[in-house]
């Protein structure tokens, strides 16, 4: 049973570093003209960093193209955006509907916190104390966070909290099993949510 868990962290890691270090390296032309209109676009950095609980817990900075004005968290609602939210910029509002607002998580990938497929990491204050976390809640930390994942592709922010812990759980259960194999299949299933441009705006409220 260990080695057969060791294997999928193993092969995982390997997945990870190939796609990522290729994607990185197909999609460089665009970054440039993306940062471009980025700056263009409104006063403010190209990168949006936010602190996010990873693997047990771990705090870590994963990386954003910016789709809001700068200091976002300290206007409006805060932490939460919604529909037609005035703090996201006309360039931001494009790089959320086609999820290219997402492309730098790649090197947080490259850099071991994230891995392509997983939980996606909540801001740190989002859900409380992580020492006050559920069993449950807990478990879903026991995999490195994802740019994708089973609840993405399921349904993504039309999702609340508790529904996509049960997604998450389900996740990790299902790639104990299947392996890389499981990570795959999410990741196709990720090219096509993309190009739907599917649950792309949150109905309520969803996180920055």
């Amino acid at each position: 049973m260990m080695r057969h868990v060791h294997m999928n962290y193993i092969s995982k890691r390997i997945l990870d570093l190939v796609v990522a270090i290729s994607a990185s390296i197909v999609s460089a032309p665009i970054w440039l003209p993306i940062a471009l209109l980025i700056k263009l676009d409104s006063n403010g950095p190209v990168f949006f960093v936010q602190k996010r609980l990873g693997l047990n817990g771990t705090v870590f900075n994963m990386f954003k193209f910016r789709t809001m004005v700068e200091g976002a968290e300290q206007i409006g609602t805060g932490l939460f955006s919604y529909e037609k939210d005035p703090r996201i910029t006309r360039v931001g509002r494009f790089l959320r509907q086609t999820s290219l607002d997402e492309l730098p998580q790649l090197l947080n990938v490259i850099k071991g916190e994230m891995a392509l497929v997983g939980p996606r990491p909540p801001v740190t204050y989002e859900l409380g104390s992580y020492d006050e976390f559920s069993p449950a809640l807990k478990f879903r930390f026991t995999v490195k966070p994802g740019i994708t994942g089973l609840a993405q592709v399921s349904g993504r922010n039309d999702l609340n909290w508790d529904q996509k812990l049960i997604y998450d759980i389900d996740y990790i259960n299902r790639y104990q099993h299947w392996g890389v194999f499981y990570d795959l299949y999410l990741i196709l299933r990720t090219v096509c949510v993309v190009i739907a441009m599917k649950n792309v705006v949150e109905k309520s409220s969803g996180s920055l």
